[in-house]
C-alpha cells in the first residue's frame, strides 16, 4: 500500500507540474536584461511573409490590413505565399501588385512550412515576419517588432494571442489562453521561448537559413534560436487578433493537428531533449511540451489510484471527493453547452477537451497518424 501511496503522489505532482510547478520554477529565476531599443531612423528592412491556400474569401481583408501597418514603405516588402491555391486568392493577390505586394506560389502543395520556404528565398529582409490571414495585426506592430530586434541575444519574437467574438468580447477559451501567454511570458524574461505563437511572429534571416518543412515553423523558429546561441521571446505589446471558430469541432480537430504536430517535431528532433547540448532550452521543452503531454494520463491513473486509496486515508477521500465535483462541472458543460460561459463550468470544459484532445492526438500519432499538408481553420 505504501507504494500505491507513493505512485499516487508523484502522478499528483507530474498532473501539476506543467501547469503549476513549472511556472514556480521560472517566477524563482532572475529575469535577463534587456538591451536598448532602436531609434526610429535605424529601424531595419522587414519582409512580412502571409501565407494562404485558397482564402479567396479572406485575403482581400489581410491584405488591406497589412497595407495600413506603420512601417517606412521602402523598408517594408510584403509577399503573399501560395501554398498552390486552387481558387481566386492568386488573383486577387495580383489585384494589389502596383502596391508592392508580391506573390509566391509553391510548384505544389507541400504543406505551410513549405510555401513560407518559398517566400524565404525570395525575400529581402534582415527580418522576416510571418503571418496567417486570419490574424488581424495592430498598426504599430511592426515598429514594435523592430524595436525588440535591437537585443542582440533575441533571434525571434512571438506576439501574443487574443481571440475575438463577434461582439468583441473575449471568447471562450480567453482564461486558458491568457494562461498560456504568461507562461510564455515568463520562458521569455529567464530564457527562450520553446515554441512561438505560429499564425504571427518574426526572426532574423539567419534562423531561416535552417527552414525544416517537416516541422511546424513556430517550433522549428525556436529550436533554430537555440542552435545559433539566440533566443526566442515574446512581447505583450504585440498582438494577433483571431476571430473565435464558430465550428467548435473545427476548433477540436485544430487541438488535435496541432498536437500531433507537435508531438512529430519533438520525435523528429530528439536531441532537443538532451539537456548537455541544449542546456536550460532543453528544460523548457520537457516541462512545457513533454510534461503538458503527458497531463491526460497522469489524470487518468490519478482518479484510477484515487478510487483504490480513498479507503485508506480521508485525505485520498477528499481528493477523489474535489475530482468528482471537477469533472461533474465538466459533464454539465456537455450536456448543456449554454452553460459554458459560466466560469466555474468554462475553464474546467476547455481544461478537459484541451487533455482529451492531447490524449486523442498521442494515441493517433502512436497509429501512425501524421499532418503535413496544412488546411487554414475557417473562423
Amino acid at each position: 500500500m505504501i507504494e500505491m501511496e507513493l505512485f499516487f503522489w508523484c502522478l499528483l505532482a507530474g498532473a501539476c507540474y506543467s501547469y503549476f510547478l513549472y511556472p514556480a520554477v521560472l517566477l524563482l529565476i532572475p529575469k535577463r536584461k534587456k538591451d536598448e531599443p532602436y531609434h526610429e531612423s535605424e529601424f531595419p528592412r522587414l519582409t512580412l511573409i502571409i501565407t494562404a491556400h485558397n482564402e479567396e474569401n479572406r485575403i482581400r481583408e489581410k491584405i488591406l490590413n497589412t497595407l495600413t501597418l506603420d512601417y517606412p514603405r521602402e523598408s517594408l516588402e510584403i509577399i503573399v505565399a501560395s501554398d498552390a491555391s486552387t481558387d481566386a486568392t492568386e488573383d486577387i493577390v495580383a489585384e494589389f501588385r502596383s502596391q508592392g505586394v508580391q506573390l509566391v506560389r509553391a510548384d505544389e502543395r507541400k504543406g505551410k512550412e513549405y510555401a513560407q520556404l518559398q517566400a524565404i528565398r525570395a525575400a529581402k529582409g534582415e527580418i522576416l515576419v510571418f503571418s496567417d490571414v486570419a490574424t488581424g495585426i495592430d498598426k504599430g506592430a511592426l515598429k514594435l517588432i523592430a524595436e525588440r530586434f535591437s537585443d542582440k541575444k533575441i533571434g525571434a519574437i512571438s506576439s501574443e494571442d487574443r481571440f475575438i467574438s463577434e461582439d468583441g468580447s473575449i471568447a471562450g477559451e480567453g482564461a486558458y489562453v491568457k494562461y498560456e501567454m504568461w507562461l510564455r511570458k515568463l520562458e521569455s524574461e529567464v530564457y527562450s521561448l520553446v515554441g512561438l505563437s505560429g499564425s504571427f511572429f518574426a526572426a532574423r534571416r539567419c534562423i531561416c537559413k535552417e527552414w525544416d518543412i517537416s516541422i511546424p515553423s513556430d517550433f522549428n523558429t525556436a529550436l533554430n534560436c537555440a542552435r545559433q546561441g539566440y533566443i526566442a521571446v515574446t512581447d505583450q505589446n504585440v498582438i494577433g487578433y483571431y476571430k473565435d471558430i464558430k465550428n467548435k469541432k473545427g476548433e477540436y480537430a485544430r487541438k488535435l493537428r496541432t498536437v500531433i504536430r507537435g508531438i512529430s517535431a519533438v520525435m523528429s528532433k530528439p536531441d532537443v531533449l538532451n539537456p548537455f547540448r541544449y542546456g536550460f532550452f532543453a528544460f523548457e521543452v520537457w516541462s512545457h511540451k513533454i510534461m503538458r503531454w503527458m497531463v491526460p494520463w497522469f489524470l487518468l491513473a490519478l482518479l484510477v489510484s484515487s478510487i483504490l486509496l480513498a479507503p485508506v486515508h480521508p485525505v485520498y477521500a477528499v481528493i477523489l471527493i474535489l475530482q468528482v465535483l471537477f469533472y461533474s462541472l465538466v459533464f454539465v458543460g456537455a450536456v448543456i453547452p449554454a452553460l459554458r460561459h459560466v466560469p466555474m463550468i468554462k475553464v474546467p470544459f476547455y481544461f478537459i477537451e484541451v487533455n482529451a484532445a492531447i490524449a486523442h492526438a498521442t494515441i493517433a500519432y502512436g497509429l501512425g497518424k501524421r499532418v503535413t499538408v496544412w488546411t487554414p481553420t475557417k473562423r
